[in-house]
């Protein structure tokens, strides 16, 4: 299949769980498939772009090695995707390496992530964080930093301080994550 024609058939996702999973599948079954997926989904003012990122999410949920060739294309082009519904995916997909990389379970992830990598996650996690974005970016990132500053020993005050200040302002669900997460920060509140 050549990309204009994975171009062509990403016409046909929808917000299905079905449909999603069915074009994972086949990217998982025709890795030569991811490359012009991400090409897609990094054309970042086509609405067709959030499809490709749809697939994505679900290709990496399904096979999240899939993704380790790709890694330092993901992670360079993550900060330019800016459509609603190509954050969320991203979003998840971030989510989903960086709760592999802090695994207690050995993968692969764990030996591919780079310091860049997890430099350029962090980076798009706390725009997403400070920006106008929906509740599900937001909290997909709260639970990445919070990772991530196990490791980092500064992110955990800087994220204490965003969720903090955003409490009053934030939807019901942003609040049970980051009253989650705040406690898991200091246990004394």
């Amino acid at each position: 299949m050549t990309k204009d024609q994975l171009y062509k058939e990403l016409n046909y996702v929808n917000h299905s769980r079905e449909k999603r999973l069915y074009y994972a599948n086949l990217v998982i079954d025709n890795p030569k498939l991811v490359k012009p997926l991400l090409e897609i989904l990094f054309e970042v003012n086509d609405k067709i772009s959030c499809r490709a990122a749809w697939v994505f999410e679900f290709m990496c949920g399904e096979k999240l090695e899939a993704i380790i060739p790709y890694l330092d294309t993901f992670t360079q082009e993550l900060s330019r995707v800016h459509l609603d519904s190509a954050v969320r995916p991203m979003a998840k997909i971030c989510e989903h390496l960086i709760k592999a990389y802090y695994s207690k379970t050995s993968n692969l992830i764990k030996s591919h992530l780079s310091e860049t990598h997890k430099e350029k996650i962090i980076e798009a996690c706390f725009d997403w964080m400070i920006n106008d974005e929906k509740i599900a970016p937001k909290a997909y990132s709260m639970t990445s930093l919070y990772l991530l500053g196990t490791e980092y020993d500064w992110i955990h005050p800087e994220l204490a301080i965003i969720l903090e200040r955003d409490f009053q302002m934030q939807s019901s669900g942003f609040k049970a994550r980051a009253r989650h997460i705040l406690k898991k920060i200091n246990p004394k509140i």
